[in-house]
């Protein structure tokens, strides 16, 4: 048996700002984080884009909107302050129609109500930034947008929790509970508090303490697709009018740290959790819920999930793919996209009672654990300022106070 003031399952980005977090508040705290997998960045953390977004996307009254712009402007500090490596390339939305144009505009009202500096500019204006761009009369420039490394700032993380002297224990993943205990292969621990970052698997851990009975993870599969083109030959992100009624940005051209080219991500509905590739990871019983759960939304349609379904499953195509993209860029070729880079599952949180995709981040707690249901984008970007927003909840549940509401 193991004891700790606060027990941390899941050693994500999310995991381990909250320890740091934690840490910072209270320095005598003793910090278990529990990582499933041998190494860090196994999954999410170190699967995702790399793009720090610059927070117009987001309505004004959500957590996306309210963390992501600072999230931005601190994870700038942090790479710069350790010379780690960072492409501060910015990011252009264009419009492909005259309808998306009013989207342009949507997105532009929204980047103002967060303070996130945005320009509505001409073509003429965005050719000089990215000579190769298409739009249709305007585009959004976010100049703040920017690309770092995530295993690269994954490692710097869990080197800043070792010196605060956060234990980070790896090969151990969450098993049970146990009245007040949590059970790993090797050891049993007790804890003042848990807080469950458990990213894909965070449903099943908090139904374990009673908690988020209503929703259930419904996993989507990422895929990029890398360019051979020259460093340089792409100057910045462009990304298209996204459909704002739900959570995914849609097809677009990411400038790596290093300054090379990809297109994507996908969003194909996966069959498993950590169904990355073939049959790796796969679980029969998991598999079967997630799949009965995608059954009745492809038949319902809610959220027009069987035409996204449908249209994301084409993706695997990188023909399909890249002829989606050249829609945003001239001189785009599939000879120059041949290369898949690691697939990632985006922990996508479903509310099964009122058939709908959970659009922002969502907490759920009770004195004795707190429950980070929901991370998904732009979580990278907003993590530090994620934490300390649920370090705010911890310890208004250790006040008898319930975790607020977004």
């Amino acid at each position: 048996m193991k004891t700790c003031d606060y027990l941390i399952i899941g050693g994500g980005i999310v995991g381990l700002t909250i320890a740091l977090e934690l840490k910072k508040r209270n320095r005598t705290a003793s910090i278990v984080v529990l990582e499933k997998e041998p190494e860090l960045a196994v999954h999410g953390s170190g699967r995702n884009s790399g793009v720090l977004h610059a927070g117009f996307y987001y309505t004004a009254d959500s957590l996306k909107a309210r963390f992501t712009r600072d999230g931005n402007a601190r994870w700038k500090q942090f790479v710069e302050e350790r010379g780690l490596k960072i492409n501060r390339c910015g990011k252009l939305v264009v419009a492909k129609n005259e309808q998306e144009v009013e989207g342009l505009r949507e997105l532009k009202r929204r980047g103002d109500l967060n303070g996130v500096e945005t320009y509505l500019i001409p073509l003429e204006e965005a050719k000089k930034i990215e000579p190769r761009v298409k739009t249709t009369e305007l585009a959004l420039w976010s100049p703040n947008t920017a690309t770092v490394d995530p295993k690269e700032c994954m490692a710097a993380i869990a080197a800043e929790c070792q010196a605060q002297g956060i234990e980070i224990r790896l090969n151990s993943p969450y098993q049970a509970r146990r009245g007040q205990d949590v059970i790993t292969p090797q050891e049993v621990y007790s804890a003042g508090f848990v807080v469950n970052a458990a990213g894909l698997h965070a449903d099943k851990v908090a139904h374990d303490f009673g908690i988020g009975l209503r929703y259930r993870i419904l996993p989507f599969k990422g895929l990029y697709v890398y360019g051979s083109e020259p460093v340089g030959a792409l100057r910045t992100n462009i990304y298209p009018v996204p459909d704002l009624r739900n959570t995914f940005l849609g097809v677009h051209f990411t400038v790596t740290v290093d300054g090379k080219a990809k297109i994507g991500p996908t969003a194909i509905p996966a069959f498993w959790r950590e169904n990355y590739e073939g049959l790796k990871g796969f679980d029969a019983a998991e598999a079967l819920s997630i799949l009965r759960d995608e059954a009745i939304l492809f038949f319902r349609n809610d959220f027009n999930f069987r035409g996204i379904a449908l249209e994301e499953i084409k993706k695997y195509s990188q023909a399909y793919l890249v002829r989606q993209a050249s829609a945003l860029l001239e001189g785009v070729r599939l000879e120059n996209y041949r290369t898949w880079g690691r697939p990632g599952i985006r922990a996508q949180l479903y509310d099964h009672q009122d058939k709908k995709l959970v659009m922002d981040f969502m907490l759920e707690g009770n004195p004795e654990s707190l429950h980070v249901l929901n991370a998904i984008s732009p979580a990278w970007t907003a993590s530090m300022p994620f934490a300390e927003y649920v370090v705010d909840q911890i310890e208004a549940l250790h006040k008898g106070k319930e975790v607020a509401k977004a």
